[in-house]
């Protein structure tokens, strides 16, 4: 089952690692592993890939940060096979994602001649893109017929469990994701607050906007690793950030809000 319907479907850059996440997904769909044990194994090929970055194994640094986005397609696909959507598992993910991302950046500003405030300027940039690129998505999977509805455009209050979760680890979860990300959402939401009443995106904004899904942004950043060009990863990222801007002027001015 697609998070969107057939004719919202669009080449996501950010989503190369789907296949492998498909295949491990249809791997474990009759055993005992659940989608939680998927987003854990990303969080430690996450890990492993810092630990080869302070090490200087740039290579193995890039293998595993691509493994980590082809692990992370497969916890959502795993819970579609065993449908077991879950709220635990769409903010664990997105809690480890955050978290990975900081880490990622200040392997690199450990092991390359940036500064910490580069850094954070980089980390605030990331986050920002991926913001706008999950804004846009989830704007889409609400409003596609039988899309994905787990993910909400607007995160106001905890949602009411799933199936066998926890409502107490829904709650937990739901507080620590608005506070890493709720600054994020509120600035790209100001930012361009009219988005959610566009009827639909066209595909080809949407693969336009996924040059911001975490996925490319950690492809972006493996190769930089492979190229050893780790001195450029924070003003990259930073100069990265003009693709908002322009981003939002095509939405404001191509889809616009009908009154």
């Amino acid at each position: 089952m697609s998070k969107l319907a057939s004719q919202d479907r669009f080449i996501d850059l950010s989503d190369y690692g789907r296949s492998f996440g498909k295949m491990l997904a249809n791997q474990l769909k009759n055993t005992r592993y659940t989608p939680i044990h998927v987003t854990l194994l990303f969080g430690v090929s996450g890990l492993t890939a810092v630990y080869c970055i302070l090490q200087n194994h740039y290579y193995l640094a890039a293998f595993f940060i691509v493994l980590k986005s082809g692990i992370d397609a497969a916890d959502g696909e795993l819970a579609r096979l065993k449908n077991t959507p879950s709220y635990t598992g769409r903010y664990l993910d997105s809690v480890f994602d955050i978290f990975l991302n900081f880490f990622f950046l200040s392997a690199v500003c450990y092991v390359s001649e940036s500064s910490f405030l580069a850094t954070i300027g980089a980390f605030f940039c990331i986050q920002l893109q991926g913001t706008l690129y999950n804004y846009y998505y989830v704007i889409l999977r609400n409003k596609s017929i039988g899309g994905d509805t787990t993910s909400k455009v607007f995160e106001y209050k905890s949602p009411k469990a799933l199936g066998t979760e926890s409502q107490k680890s829904v709650d937990i979860l739901f507080n620590i994701y608005t506070i890493v990300y709720g600054g994020f959402d509120k600035i790209i939401h100001a930012l361009d607050s009219d988005a959610y009443k566009v009827k639909t995106f066209p595909n080809w904004f949407m693969t336009l906007v996924s040059l911001y899904g975490l996925g490319f942004q950690l492809l972006l950043l493996a190769l930089m690793l492979i190229a050893k060009k780790e001195n450029l990863v924070m003003p990259f990222f930073i100069s990265y950030s003009v693709l908002i801007v322009l981003l939002i002027v095509i939405r404001k001015t191509l889809f616009k809000v009908k009154t």
